[in-house]
C-alpha cells in the first residue's frame, strides 16, 4: 500500500526545476511540485498549499481540514503501533 502524507508548501527552493521545501508535521524536506502547478502557473503561487508527499513529490493538492484529519488519523496509528510493541515485548510464550 502506497501512503501519502500531508504537507504544507513553505518555499520555492528552485522555480526552474519545480521543487519546494514541505512542513510535514514540522519536518522540512525538498520535494518535487511538478504534478501540481498547472501549466503557466507561477510556482510562487502555491506556497502555503497542503499537498500529499509521496516518494518526494507532492502527487495532489488537498485542503487543510483534510490534511489534519489524515495527520491525526496517522499519529493515532503510530500509537496503536506503540501499544502493539509494547504488548509484544511483554506476551507470554
Amino acid at each position: 500500500m502506497c501512503l501519502g502524507i500531508p504537507g504544507r508548501i513553505v518555499a520555492i527552493t528552485d522555480a526552474d526545476k519545480l521543487m519546494a521545501r514541505v512542513d510535514v508535521a514540522g519536518v522540512q524536506r525538498e520535494i518535487n511540485i511538478a504534478c501540481v502547478v498547472d501549466p503557466g502557473q507561477a510556482p510562487d503561487s502555491i506556497i502555503g498549499t497542503w499537498v500529499l508527499v509521496h516518494v518526494g513529490f507532492a502527487m495532489s493538492r488537498i485542503d487543510e481540514q483534510e490534511a489534519q484529519k489524515t495527520l491525526q488519523l496517522l499519529a493515532e496509528l503510530g500509537e496503536m503501533q506503540e501499544e502493539l510493541t509494547a504488548m509484544q515485548s511483554t506476551a507470554q510464550p
